[in-house]
């Protein structure tokens, strides 16, 4: 009977704690987001050392989650202004919360948003930064062109994961990555996305041994 109980247990929490993973909700999801500031962290500072980020830059963090990397961000362009989007409410709550300081300041401003429809002008950043997001993005094709629209020409995205085709952890990562739905891409892929999506000058970059990758593109001058 404890058996069968705690399988049905399983049934009913394990769906509900990869939704929260996806897209942590305002309350319970906060736990997540705040999970993914501390994981997360090692990799953006890894990521972030391939891209030069100028003082007075304008930036653009794709799925902020908890928020840690607007943090980071606004610390690296101490004369800039950091902008985050992420469509689900818990991670825009811990968001808010974790860089209050800043956003009284004027120097972060977050809100609730999809990749698909980004809520701003055309030629806005500098630099958008999209790190551990691109695994949920619905169409990736359409989501990169869509990032694109709001560079500026000569400004770049980066994208940076943990988890890819490939990989150090490929084989281990599979099974969690099924269940969660998400989007998975080797190296090759990425640049293809990229050039496909209309970037130039893509490159791509790699830490075999901790499994990180991240990938780089220019936005022509138009």
């Amino acid at each position: 009977m404890r058996l069968v109980l705690c399988c049905v247990m399983l049934f009913v929490v394990l769906p509900y704690l990869l939704n929260q993973v996806r897209k942590p909700t305002k309350w319970t999801g906060r736990f997540f987001a705040w999970l993914m500031n501390v994981s997360h962290s090692s990799l953006t500072d890894w990521g972030l050392q391939h891209v030069t980020i100028a003082k007075g830059c304008t930036i653009l963090d794709v799925g902020c989650g908890g928020g840690r990397t607007v943090a980071k961000l606004a610390a690296l362009a101490p004369a800039g202004v950091i902008y985050g989007v992420d469509y689900a409410a818990g991670s825009v709550a811990t968001s808010v919360s974790k860089n209050a300081g800043l956003i009284k300041a004027g120097r972060v401003e977050i809100e609730q948003a999809a990749v698909s429809r980004l809520p701003f002008p055309d030629d806005k950043f500098d630099l958008v930064t999209a790190i551990e997001t691109q695994y949920y993005w619905p169409d990736l094709a359409a989501d990169m062109r869509e990032i694109l629209r709001v560079l500026k020409p000569g400004g770049r995205l980066i994208v940076i994961a943990e988890s890819y085709r490939n990989g150090k952890f490929d084989k281990m990562q599979q099974p969690v990555m099924k269940l969660l739905r998400a989007a998975r891409l080797s190296m090759v892929e990425q640049r293809e996305l990229f050039s496909t999506a209309g970037y130039k000058d893509v490159q791509t970059f790699e830490e075999p041994e901790k499994g990180w990758m991240c990938a780089i593109g220019i936005k022509g001058d138009t």
